[in-house]
């Protein structure tokens, strides 16, 4: 697509419903390993939002990817990988377990780069929440769309990566299970994150793909156990490096001149993940 095609998506919207029940933070709760749910009662967690408005695609109506066929919301780009790469969001108030939700979502730019790796597209989507009709959150994710290696990738040697001093530190084995139970908890049809061979054949990974969000729920989680009464005003994510599920990964925190900073990476790789938490 040209740029002035991709131009025309700018501004284009979508609005869709649903309802905060609890199951789905019972569930998370069960993935995070907590014996019982550690929040505030009666009210989401930050970034529980995600396991709400899940995608509803007819399983006719899925690409071989495992994601939805392109159209609706997003533009249609002509590269086959498609990844979160980030994103921010401010939490202007809690969402009341039990309510009713609204989603309101925009194109809000649409940007073609060029990189080592080739042709890349990048989509900013903003995505305003509701609660019983109260905007709650605010929030803008970026999208990224590659292209497929052309040739297997090259194994790099290990170096250690230079890194700020951490406070906190916890420890994730990502196992092929640990994927499973996020991808079926947010209905996230990505073969990458549990089919190894066409991670491995098509995508050219090395090992299942942990997927972003999980990694940005588990640094929210990690922040929380050491802070469950400090309320989140904004956090924001940026995934660098994939972290897959052939090794452990640490996450790590510090506080910061404006909040405190988070990031994910293995023992001698580079940060796989950052992040930054402010609070009220």
């Amino acid at each position: 697509m040209s740029d002035a095609e991709f131009q025309s998506w700018i501004g284009r919207t979508e609005t869709i419903g649903d309802h905060a029940g609890p199951g789905p933070l019972i569930r998370l709760a069960a993935l995070l390993d907590h014996e019982k749910s550690p929040w505030e009662p009666g009210k989401l967690p930050p970034l529980a939002h995600w396991l709400y408005f899940l995608p509803r695609a007819r399983q006719s109506r899925l690409d071989a990817d495992g994601h939805p066929q392109r159209g609706g919301l997003l533009p249609m780009v002509p590269l086959p990988r498609r990844m979160w790469a980030g994103g921010r969001l401010e939490i202007r108030r809690p969402i009341e377990v039990g309510a009713e939700l609204t989603k309101l979502s925009t194109i809000q730019s649409i940007t073609q780069k060029t990189g080592k790796s080739g042709d890349m597209v990048f989509v900013t989507v903003r995505h305003e929440i509701s609660a019983n009709a109260t905007l709650c959150i605010v929030e803008e994710q970026d999208i990224v769309y590659r292209d497929l290696p052309l040739t297997p990738p090259i194994a790099l040697p290990a170096v250690a990566a230079i890194r700020p001093a951490a406070t906190q530190t916890t420890i994730i084995h990502p196992d092929p299970v640990l994927l499973f139970r996020f991808s079926a908890l947010t209905f996230n049809s990505h073969r990458i994150h549990y089919d190894r061979d066409y991670a491995r054949d098509v995508e050219g990974y090395q090992g299942l793909v942990v997927h972003g969000p999980l990694i940005a729920t588990l640094l929210m989680d990690h922040f929380l156990r050491q802070n469950a009464e400090r309320r989140i005003s904004r956090f924001s994510f940026r995934a660098q490096n994939p972290l897959f599920d052939t090794a452990p990964f640490t996450l790590f925190s510090a506080p910061s001149e404006t909040g405190v900073d988070l990031w994910a990476a293995t023992e001698d790789g580079p940060v796989a993940m950052q992040a930054h938490i402010q609070c009220d």
